[in-house]
């Protein structure tokens, strides 16, 4: 924190803070930008290939308080590993917005230039779980739903900073339903980079092992008589193939053992 006289409460401040550490890709931004607005404060905030970086302008005694929350109550993916601030002077903003991320993106193999780290994926939550068991839901469903809290980080990364066009979901435009998710700062979806549904996201093929594709509206019901009827099912997930066959079935699992040679597994 830089030294000086200290300000009496009330008078406009501005600070700087830097965060490093599994800060993209946790919902940090939306949390910044949720928790400037409860305490009237201006300034931005984005994501660079070091971490996140705040600035934050305001009654000192707020903003004080504001990096005091950040820094203690972060929000539960995170995982801050360094976390400094420093006094800059006010510059009269008067809004808080999420900005574009700074910098060029750099790839996972420049390690000295990379210092922002990428969670692993992360298990479907209630939320989204609900809404794929929901027949009157838009996302019913739809295996690739994922928010802020929950879906994958890690294996669809090719670059940071971490953003939508620094993924595998670039080639994939947001639908105006999906775009208006990401734009309310008061849905679960606020900035949630893979955000998706069966109408702009990734669809599901059911395809033969000599490469034709099953015609089927029902994928869940064709994958599960590929199994029932004995067969072994290529699932082709985020970050390579799973290899499912009935585990009561001796002989799919016989063959899928000889396959993998594997005799004792799976």
């Amino acid at each position: 924190m830089a030294k000086g006289q200290s300000k009496p409460d009330g008078e406009i401040v501005r600070y700087r803070i830097k965060i490093k550490g599994v800060v993209q890709g946790v919902g940090f931004r939306p949390f910044v930008y949720q928790l400037a607005l409860t305490r009237q404060l201006k300034g931005s905030v984005l994501n660079s290939s070091q971490g996140v970086i705040i600035e934050a302008e305001g009654e000192k005694e707020k903003v004080l308080s504001f990096i005091e929350n950040i820094r203690t109550s972060p929000p539960s993916l995170s995982r801050i590993t360094a976390f400094e601030w420093e006094e800059l002077p006010p510059l009269g903003a008067n809004s808080f917005v999420i900005l574009k991320s700074e910098g060029l993106a750099v790839s996972a193999g420049r390690q000295a230039e990379r210092e922002a780290l990428i969670p692993p994926d992360v298990a479907i939550c209630p939320d989204c779980a609900r809404e794929i068991n929901d027949p009157f839901d838009r996302h019913y469903n739809y295996p690739f739903t994922n928010c802020t809290n929950c879906g994958p980080r890690f294996t669809i990364t090719l670059e940071v900073p971490y953003d939508r066009i620094n993924t595998s979901m670039a080639g994939f435009v947001m639908c105006p339903a999906c775009t208006t998710e990401y734009h309310n700062p008061n849905d679960r979806r606020f900035h949630a980079q893979p955000v998706a549904c069966p109408v702009c996201g990734p669809q599901v093929e059911l395809v033969t092992n000599q490469g034709e594709v099953v015609a089927t509206k029902d994928w869940l019901k064709g994958c599960w008589d590929i199994l029932q009827n004995g067969n072994i099912l290529a699932l082709k997930s985020l970050g390579g193939f799973l290899l499912a066959c009935l585990a009561q079935d001796r002989l799919a699992v016989q063959v899928l053992r000889r396959r993998k040679g594997r005799q004792a597994k799976p």
